[in-house]
């Protein structure tokens, strides 16, 4: 019992440690790196693990949002996830279902 008591403990102190996979539908893309998933008929927060596009305003950064919009937005996705940044965002790797690893596609783009 004393072990559970302490997984539930650490997961109500640390957040970053109750983040778990889901599926959703993707509703926004806010840039390159980052798109929003309706997760539990709420849109969340995803920053993809491991890649770092142009923001807006930056060199290519409108080029980044177009890219990833064609490749995700209205589709549904599988996120395999990894915790929070700093800003609250879930840190995931994403797959389409047809099973392309989006993070990958993008990291081979550049």
């Amino acid at each position: 019992m004393r072990p559970l008591a302490i997984c539930l403990f650490l997961f109500l102190v640390i957040p970053s440690l109750a983040v778990v996979d889901f599926s959703g539908q993707v509703v926004s893309v806010l840039d390159g790196d980052t798109i929003e998933v309706l997760h539990s008929n709420r849109p969340e927060g995803i920053r993809l693990s491991g890649i770092d596009c142009p923001e807006k305003g930056q060199a290519y950064g409108t080029r980044a949002k177009q890219a990833a919009s064609e490749l995700v937005l209205g589709g549904e996705v599988t996120l395999q996830a990894y915790g929070k940044d700093k800003y609250g965002r879930t840190l995931a790797d994403v797959f389409l279902l047809n099973g392309t690893h989006v993070n990958h596609t993008f990291n081979r783009e550049r």
